[in-house]
């Protein structure tokens, strides 16, 4: 995986020079009272769990999560990684290693009117069993992604799974903040979504025991709904209490939850399928 990780972070920092050559010559050509458009920020989560799109991807243990983000004129690179700090293995050591996952997304948005509309790609190097596979199987994405800025900010984007996996995820969000004052608000967001499977070698549907069948999996998929509280400590420094809780949408995403959730590594009777976690992020922008 190491290999992989420092490929991907070479692309990520080719990224970055470019982004930031860009601004440097976008600069050179603005007056001085321009504000300079390039932004960035560099956070990191402490969170109860690791839990994506309904699946439980750590068992009883803290999990750190780095980032940082630059932005140029609507292009952004981000690189965000997943770091376990009691790895969830029931028989093979292997599969202890602390570094979990690491992602690379790039994008593009751009605001039309009440439109904020962008592109993006998004790659996944997994650390098995992470990856649902007994060797890692990484991942890649494309996505298209349309909001409106109105009330309840909706949102869908969807997602196509491009390398491995193989599957359509279709996700409609909506948020809202009550902003008390200058350094505190109440931040509370949902979202449902739907996922439809083009391999069901890959990406299969679960039976009620929480077991892959030989049929793809092509229905609604898991919800959320979360609540954090946003502090503006300074003017480039935030903290963001946080607290969510994930559900399926019907019972074909109930038992493919529980089933691929660590998928490997536990029995499926011994897994959930809706899961409740918290943390905290503290963020310096620039």
């Amino acid at each position: 995986m190491f290999v992989r990780l420092k490929k991907f972070f070479t692309l990520f920092t080719l990224t970055l020079v470019m982004v930031s050559l860009t601004a440097l010559t976008g600069r050179a050509e603005e007056t001085a009272a321009k504000e300079d458009p390039v932004s960035g920020e560099a956070a990191l989560a402490v969170m109860s769990a690791y839990i994506w799109r309904g699946q439980e991807l750590t068992r009883h243990s803290v999990v750190l999560q780095p980032s940082a983000t630059i932005s140029y004129k609507g292009f952004s690179a981000n690189v965000w990684a997943n770091i376990d700090t009691r790895p969830y293995s029931a028989a093979d050591e292997k599969h202890s290693a602390n570094l979990t996952e690491a992602d690379i997304t790039v994008s593009y948005f751009r605001k039309f009117w009440l439109v904020n509309a962008g592109v993006g790609y998004i790659y996944y190097a997994l650390a098995a069993p992470y990856s649902g596979a007994t060797d890692p199987l990484d991942s890649q994405e494309l996505f298209v992604s349309v909001g409106l800025d109105t009330l309840l900010s909706p949102t869908l984007t969807v997602y196509k799974e491009i390398d491995h996996y193989h599957q359509w995820y279709v996700l409609l969000g909506v948020s809202h903040t009550f902003q008390f004052n200058d350094m505190i608000g109440l931040k509370l967001a949902g979202s449902v979504s739907y996922l439809k499977s083009e391999d069901a070698s890959m990406y299969p549907k679960f039976d009620s025991n929480a077991l892959a069948t030989d049929r793809k999996f092509n229905n609604f998929h898991d919800g959320t709904f979360s609540v954090s509280l946003p502090l503006t400590l300074t003017k480039h420094v935030s903290v963001t209490p946080s607290l969510t809780y994930v559900f399926p949408l019907c019972d074909d995403a109930r038992y493919e939850m529980k089933g691929r959730g660590l998928q490997g590594t536990a029995n499926p009777s011994d897994r959930k399928s809706s899961f409740l976690y918290g943390g905290i992020t503290a963020s310096f922008a620039f």
